[in-house]
């Protein structure tokens, strides 16, 4: 029974995965020499010859003939008289080998090997899930949501090995069921309490620039170049190419006829706003595509702060920041410059206007902080729009506008 027993246990181990043959036979014989060397004290006088094909193994023991009566270590030696049953013609001196019935080592060294083998699989299983994620960092994998959290999703990939997607690494709006299929981009690969733990995200650049290769034939091919991608997952994006063949427009070989090769990634992260954008080592030029939509009237850049001020036409301004400041954020990460917008004035205008800062005595910095974040750096632009408005797009209380409006109004009266 317990022969069928170990034969079994071959065969699991015969279907693992992600363990070659040579390193299985290496367990496999490590694991009866532990037994052997337990049994016998020591294990140089075995030979152990692992058949994983069939799942079966034999174990020879070598001993040496003496004269009876002489045994000293029954392990290492046999009598003339019991060598002779063996075989007649043996004698003193000479080496006799004969095959060792694991079955007749007893049941606790049958339970002990099997629990050896077990745990060095399980090891060996885990390094294997290991490196062969850690070689994987970067790639995308499609897997099965197997089960859902409130922080993290468990996600199986297709030889069930298991992956978690944390919920800092989920785009806000994405909603999956038990059984979903999931693309992810694998991002860590962590060891916890002695486990290798996979970390995949949806939210990280690099997942985003995964998408594009795939759709984009000339960035798979290396014709164009992503130079850089900023991201608020599932708002908005910004990707930079560049195209190192002059008859290739980048910005429309990403975008596709009609928007076809764009139109799968954008789905794919759940309308994620992309913008493409050709880069150009001409920051002016580079800011002014970064603001896309919005069209920039003039740019001062100040290289020795990393900052730019950039003038727009009136109605210019809210396009530029964009909903709550997004597109102004992510276009300063994208061109490394901090970029502070500014409404273009005309001439006289200019002499009545009055800087927002000016005010800084009578109004709280983190309210002036709240009009500038919206493009109102001025009192006249803050009085241009309504109060409801104001409110609407700095989310600060209406009153509190009020009183602002009636302070800045003084000014000019």
């Amino acid at each position: 029974m317990e022969h069928i027993n170990l034969i079994d246990t071959f065969s699991e181990f015969k279907e693992l995965k992600n363990i070659d043959r040579v390193t299985l036979i290496r367990v496999l014989e490590d694991a009866f020499r532990g037994v052997l060397v337990k049994l016998f004290g020591t294990d140089e006088n075995f030979d152990v010859i692992i058949n994983t094909d069939k799942g079966d193994f034999e174990i020879w023991r070598n001993r040496e003939v003496v004269a009876d009566g002489e045994v000293t270590d029954e392990n290492l030696q046999i009598s003339l008289s019991e060598a002779k049953k063996i075989d007649t013609d043996y004698e003193i001196g000479e080496e006799v080998t004969d095959e060792v019935k694991f079955l007749d080592f007893g049941r606790r060294a049958i339970l002990s090997l099997r629990q050896n083998l077990s745990t060095r699989i399980m090891e060996l299983q885990k390094d294997a899930i290991y490196n062969k994620y850690k070689e994987r960092i970067g790639e995308i994998i499609t897997g099965e949501v197997y089960q859902i959290w409130k922080r993290e999703m468990l996600v199986l990939d297709d030889e069930g090995n298991e992956l978690i997607l944390p919920k800092a690494e989920q785009i806000p709006s994405d909603f999956y069921r038990k059984g979903d299929s999931i693309r992810a981009v694998v991002v860590r690969v962590e060891i916890r309490n002695n486990n290798p733990l996979i970390i995949i995200s949806r939210t990280a650049e690099v997942f985003l620039e995964r998408l594009f290769e795939l759709e984009v034939p000339e960035i798979h091919d290396g014709l164009i170049t992503i130079k850089k991608i900023v991201r608020q997952p599932g708002e908005r994006a910004k990707v930079a190419v560049e195209s190192y063949d002059d008859r290739i427009d980048p910005v429309g070989a990403c975008v596709g006829m009609k928007g076809s090769r764009i139109h799968g990634i954008v789905r794919e992260l759940r309308n994620e706003n992309i913008d493409v954008i050709n880069y150009t080592t001409n920051i002016q030029l580079f800011i002014q595509r970064a603001l896309n939509p919005a069209k920039v009237s003039s740019i001062k850049i100040f290289e020795d702060t990393k900052r730019a001020q950039v003038y727009l036409k009136p109605e210019e301004v809210s396009l530029a920041i964009g909903k709550g400041g997004l597109n102004i954020r992510l276009a300063s990460q994208l061109v490394g410059y901090e970029l502070d917008v500014y409404r273009e004035t005309e001439g006289e205008e200019e002499e009545e206007d009055v800087s927002l800062d000016e005010f800084s005595d009578e109004i709280e910095g983190w309210i002036l902080d709240a009009l500038k974040s919206i493009g109102c750096d001025t009192a006249k632009s803050v009085l241009d729009l309504t109060v409801e408005d104001l409110a609407k797009r700095t989310d600060l209380e209406e009153e509190t506008i009020r009183d602002v409006v009636a302070i800045l109004k003084s000014e000019f009266e």
